[in-house]
């Protein structure tokens, strides 16, 4: 059932996209449609410490709208410094991140993290369409009325993830797949071009995995951009089209088919 539903919602979105060229056009629900192309997050020199410790540095890379990105490392490797510093919520040391060609904080609302369901109070008391609600805020601003096209972006977020049947359930009550989706929800709500997940299959099973991978395929071919940390290591080819591998600094960046080794992930996780 939730296959066909995201296929449904795959062509709906394609139907409000401007020109119609397919896999070339970048979906917004909100605004004028760019193509994915001018929608690059470039990571120049990246040097990121955490609490008076180096986490990270040496971080060079580049990609763009249309992609989906394997964060891969051992842990403490500091790959959820890393999706925090590109959300904006550590400052780095020095280096820099430019989204479509500006600093990074000029638009910063565009993306979106997502992080680690261990690190979500689940008890929070908000149902699916309340936590999906909150994705409108950042676009709201302070004098803003929350009007029909808000209501209109929030229900389409909602169908897109499949969860208009459980729109009235608190998020306490979801499965593991179900949060994962809500949180989606809520990022596609707030209109993010750039989804950064961390860890979002652990805890998962088999049925709630696949579906995610199918979303994943789907928010990638509708011209959004997907960098996730991951530890399944024998799945990467099967989701992802590049892989960052990362030890405290940078060991390969690429297209999974040219760079993804077993050698440099011997190399990688060797103490």
């Amino acid at each position: 059932m939730e296959a066909t539903q995201e296929t449904q919602t795959h062509s709906h979105a394609h139907s409000h996209s401007h020109g119609g060229s397919g896999a070339h056009e970048h979906v917004c629900w909100g605004h004028s449609t760019h193509s994915p192309a001018h929608h690059r997050l470039e990571v120049s020199n990246l040097k990121v410490s955490y609490k008076e410790v180096l986490a990270l540095e040496q971080i060079n890379f580049a990609t763009e709208c249309g992609r989906s990105v394997a964060l891969v490392g051992p842990n403490g490797a500091g790959k959820s410094t890393l999706l925090k510093s590109l959300a904006g919520l550590l400052k780095a040391d020095s280096g820099r991140i430019l989204w479509r060609g500006s600093p990074l904080v000029s638009s910063s609302h565009e993306l979106a993290y997502l992080p680690q369901r261990g690190d979500v109070d689940w008890n929070f008391p908000i149902t699916v369409r309340g936590l999906v609600e909150m994705g409108r805020y950042p676009n709201l601003g302070w004098w803003k009325k929350y009007s029909a096209h808000d209501e209109e972006i929030v229900e389409r977020a909602l169908e897109a993830m499949a969860l208009k049947d459980l729109q009235k359930r608190q998020i306490s009550a979801l499965s593991g797949g179900q949060q994962q989706r809500a949180f989606i929800a809520r990022a596609l709500a707030q209109e993010a071009h750039v989804l950064l997940l961390d860890e979002p299959f652990t805890g998962l099973d088999k049925p709630a995995q696949e579906t995610l991978i199918r979303l994943f395929k789907e928010l990638t071919r509708e011209g959004r951009l997907l960098i996730a940390s991951h530890h399944d290591l024998k799945s990467v080819p099967a989701i992802f089209d590049e892989v960052l591998v990362i030890k405290k600094k940078q060991f390969a960046f690429g297209p999974v088919k040219e760079v993804y080794s077993d050698k440099l992930i011997e190399e990688t996780y060797s103490s």
